[in-house]
Parts: structure tokens; C-alpha cells; sequence
């Protein structure tokens, strides 16, 4: 058995893995790969999937719940023009690599950008105090949770303009306030689904009112107009979704996934700090219960440290290219067993 930290694609719910496997030789007499997008079928399980997100975070009325292609880096310009008002200028937070590139895609839209807040001085460790938010800017932007540096917003940002937020590394790990946002958008591939399909969630207030001239497919509104159905959406990715989504809902839903979520990682984050070791790269108060980075303090036992998770079977355990050290993804469907297997490993060396 492998034990697989692996920060994206994710792993899924064995259930919903073979679910998916079966509907992959068989749904309804078909392949789930092959049937139209147009077919009673599918259409059902889109307003399903759509309408189980609604339910597993308590989306209020007033929302639209869309499926769309292009992943959250087609998100970070989609959400920059869909949003851009009277002022053409928004605040962002800057917290990492991604919000750095939406940041950069906001400013390709022909959005003035205000960063009003940064961790970039410390490699981003921490998450940055927010005050001054501007007046004059169409919505405030922040990412919630940074795969990289492993760290994570634990509330949200109180503005009165309109929030918008990434949540493609959080979402579905615990319960959130929707109606605190204008926009939310998520790439599926960390605890919802395949990689192929991206969510958002986005007040319908919002919808067809850009002072951008958008392109067809980068306009929410057009999607909503088409249920999410403009072209031909990534059945597989939704279908799968679904799956996940009704397995999160029968199994306690987000309330009961944010219990487990703080259990595994207050395992693993315990025996970090008490093992010398080792040592946490994020700050303690901005620490991401998703992404657990840390660092060898005696870097001549790295060679000895990889030898032992590697014979664990443990994958996907090393850092991002760009910052090295380790990083434990501890998604939804990561079991506390894995956990447990990872902090025996780091008992041994």
C-alpha cells in the first residue's frame, strides 16, 4: 500500500474511486467517458453536482454553483474580469506563488492593483495583517490556503467590498460563510474531483454587470444563462465530483471533515515541534491544516530521512521545487492512518 502526500491530484475516497471505475465500463450501459453531455443522464448529474454543493456548504440564495473548464489559473483572469466595476482597480493579498499569479493576471485583464498586503519578506511563512483596505476599488482578493509555503487564512478577511478568494486548496475542508463573497472559484483536483473541472460559486448580483468587454467563454453570466453547460462541460471530472460530493454529505459533511482535518494535522504538526529533528517552515498562527511544510534541521540526514518514507511507501512527499525541504498534503480523503504512518517514520530517523 502507498501512502500518497502528494499536494495535486489528490487522492479521492476509495468508494468514490471505484464508483468511478465501474462507471468507467459501465453507466447505464455505457462508458461514463462516452455518453453526450447533452444526455438525460449527464444533465442530471450537472444539477446534481450543483446543487450538492449548495448543500455541503450551505450556499444561500442568490448564488449561481457553476462547473467550468480551464483550472484556477483561467480562474484568476476570469475572476478579474467578471468583477472589474466602475474603477478598473482592486486590492489583492499576496501570500504566494498563486496569488502572485493572479495578481499578474488581474493586471493582463487591465485591472489597476493594489497590494495591500504581503508575505513575500519572509518567503511567505505567515499570513499578512490586512488593514487600510482601499474604498475606491471594485473587490478585494486573497488566496485561502498556499500549497506552497503551507499556509492558511482560519478567517475570513472582514472588508465591506466584495470579496473574492481561491479556494482551491481548502474548499470542502471545512464549513465557510458564503454569503461573505461576490466570487468564489476552486480548481477540483485537491478535494473535490479530477483535475478538469473548476467550480464557482458567484452572486448572481455580480452576474453580466463587468465594465470589461469579455470574451463569450470568460463570462459567468453566459455559463449561468447555460447551466454550465455553454460547451461541452468535462463530464468525467463532474461525474466524479458528484461522487465525492455525496460521499462528503452522507458521511457528515464539512462540519465532520474539519474535525478530521484538525486531527491529522495536529498529529502531524505535534511531532514535528517535539522532534528535533525537524522543524515547521510556517508560522504557528498561519499554519494550513491542507499542506504541512517542514524542514530537516541537520540537512546530512536527508539522505537517510528519503530512504525511510520512501521504503514506507510513502509519494509525494517532498517540497515544491521552488522552496525544497518537505510538504505533507493532508486533503479530505488523506486517511489519519497515513498520518500515523508519516509520524512513525518521522520517530525513526
Amino acid at each position: 500500500m502507498k501512502y500518497n502526500f502528494g499536494a495535486g491530484p489528490c487522492i479521492l475516497p476509495q468508494e468514490v474511486f471505484e464508483q468511478a471505475a465501474a462507471s468507467v465500463l459501465d453507466y447505464n450501459g455505457l462508458s461514463i467517458l462516452e455518453i453526450s453531455h447533452r444526455s438525460a443522464d449527464f444533465v442530471k448529474e450537472m444539477e446534481e453536482a450543483r446543487n450538492n454543493v449548495k448543500k455541503a456548504l450551505n450556499v444561500p440564495e442568490g448564488y449561481t454553483v457553476l462547473f467550468i473548464q480551464g483550472g484556477a489559473s483561467l480562474g484568476f483572469l476570469i475572476a478579474a474580469m467578471n468583477m472589474a466595476g466602475k474603477h478598473k482597480k482592486a486590492a489583492y493579498v499576496n501570500t504566494g506563488v498563486w496569488a502572485t499569479n493572479a495578481i499578474k493576471e488581474a493586471e493582463n485583464a487591465g485591472i489597476e492593483v493594489v497590494e495591500i498586503a504581503s508575505s513575500k519578506d519572509k518567503a511567505f511563512n505567515y499570513i499578512p495583517e490586512i488593514k487600510n483596505i482601499p474604498e475606491d476599488i471594485d473587490y478585494l482578493h486573497y488566496t485561502s490556503n498556499n500549497t506552497i509555503a503551507g499556509t492558511q487564512f482560519h478567517s475570513i478577511p472582514e472588508t465591506s467590498v466584495p470579496l473574492v478568494c481561491d479556494m482551491s486548496s481548502d474548499i470542502f475542508s471545512k464549513p465557510i460563510d458564503v454569503s461573505k463573497f461576490a466570487l468564489i472559484y476552486a480548481g477540483a483536483q485537491k478535494n473535490l474531483g479530477p483535475a478538469g473541472a473548476t467550480l464557482y460559486i458567484v452572486k448572481d448580483s455580480f452576474l453580466g454587470n463587468s465594465s470589461l468587454p469579455l470574451p463569450t467563454y470568460l463570462n459567468l453570466k453566459v455559463h449561468a444563462d447555460k447551466d454550465s453547460m455553454f460547451n461541452t462541460p468535462p463530464v468525467f471530472s463532474v461525474y466524479v465530483s458528484n461522487l465525492n460530493l455525496k460521499h462528503l454529505l452522507k458521511n457528515g459533511g464539512v462540519e465532520s471533515m474539519e474535525k478530521i482535518n484538525q486531527e491529522k494535522a495536529d498529529l502531524l504538526y505535534t511531532e514535528i515541534d517535539n522532534n528535533p529533528n525537524f522543524v515547521g517552515t510556517a508560522e504557528k498562527n498561519s499554519r494550513s491544516l491542507m499542506n504541512i511544510t517542514f524542514k530537516l534541521t541537520d540537512e546530512n540526514k536527508k539522505e537517510r530521512f528519503d530512504k525511510l518514507w520512501n521504503e514506507a511507501q510513502i509519494i509525494g512527499l517532498k517540497g515544491h521545487r521552488s522552496v525544497g525541504g518537505y510538504r505533507a498534503s493532508i486533503y479530505n480523503a488523506l486517511p489519519l492512518e497515513s498520518v500515523k504512518v508519516l509520524v512513525d517514520v518521522l520517530k525513526s530517523l
